[in-house]
């Protein structure tokens, strides 16, 4: 079941390969993600010290917690195999790549994260983006009247 998607990604950045991370959470942070009061679109993946971690994603405050419920944005440690952070961190660096998350969802009753290794795209590739997909709106209108 998807919780967030970020759409803004695949418009501004050219995904070469995307991984599934867990995510750790607080349990108001999990029951607020479980209503779907989260928010990628300006979220980034850092990595310190070895590990990933997941910055600028907005998780609401859930709303029947207590004094105890946490900061909506919180850096937030990503659970990944660490042969799978070491690769990101060498293409990030030869690269000059970056590591955007792409969804939320809900697998086996664990919230999981998709993160996409891109590149962004330039002015020109956002317009071929755009065209392309004018050009299968128009396709799809076609069919449908012709059926």
């Amino acid at each position: 079941m998807e919780i967030a998607k970020n759409r803004k990604a695949r418009f501004n950045y050219e995904v070469i390969e995307t991984f599934e991370a867990g995510i750790e959470l607080q349990g108001t942070e999990v029951k607020s993600c479980r209503n779907k009061s989260i928010s990628i679109s300006e979220g980034f993946v850092s990595f310190e010290k070895g590990e990933a971690w997941l910055r600028e994603t907005h998780i609401s405050t859930y709303e029947q917690g207590n004094r105890n419920n946490h900061e909506p944005k919180r850096k937030r440690r990503l659970l990944l195999h660490k042969r799978e952070i070491r690769k990101l961190i060498k293409e990030i660096e030869h690269k000059g790549l970056a590591v955007i998350p792409l969804g939320v969802y809900l697998k086996r009753g664990k919230i999981k994260i998709s993160i996409g290794l891109c590149r962004g795209k330039n002015v020109a590739d956002k317009r071929d983006t755009m065209k392309k997909r004018d050009n299968d709106r128009a396709l799809q209108r076609l069919k449908g009247k012709t059926l």
